[in-house]
């Protein structure tokens, strides 16, 4: 597990290591969100056109398997590992950090996440604007896996 040096502390009394600096906003989240969204569609939207032009529908369905193995791979990898980050969190300056002690959530964590991610969206995506009120600028998803998101400028990757 890697560590990283303490946040900054905007409260006194603040646990040491913890989470206590500045969020990530929506829309830096939403801009992450839609660049992975894209990096994840490339994959299986290459195989399907493989397999439009090859009028195969094994080589097509085969494109829809890798897209879902290539996003869990994507989402899992990168966030459970340091410093937390997909390409769309890096080209956006956020990160993902445990809660409690401002290191990597873990694999296990970032799949928690991800399940989460599915429940956030079940409601008119209410678990994804639940942050806009949030003290902690948590969705449901952040929640559930005990993370939050935040700017790399006050939380450094190294």
């Amino acid at each position: 597990m890697a560590t990283y040096p303490p946040p900054p502390q905007t409260q006194p009394g603040a646990t040491p290591g913890g989470a206590s600096g500045p969020r990530a906003g929506f829309w830096a989240r939403f801009a992450a969100l839609l660049i992975d969204a894209i990096i994840v569609a490339i994959v299986p939207a290459v195989v399907i056109i493989i397999g439009a032009v090859a009028n195969s529908g094994a080589i097509m369905a085969i494109g829809y398997i890798v897209g879902v193995a290539f996003f869990l791979f994507y989402e899992i990898y990168f966030i459970g590992k340091a410093p937390g980050q997909t390409y769309g969190k890096k080209a956006l300056g956020i990160r993902v950090i445990d809660f409690a002690t401002g290191g990597e959530i873990g694999y296990g964590r970032s799949f928690l996440r991800l399940i989460g991610r599915y429940i956030s969206g079940l409601v008119c995506y209410l678990g994804y604007f639940w942050m806009l009120w949030d003290k902690e600028k948590q969705c449901w998803h952040d929640k559930m896996a005990n993370d939050v998101v935040v700017p790399v400028s006050a939380y450094p990757t190294e």
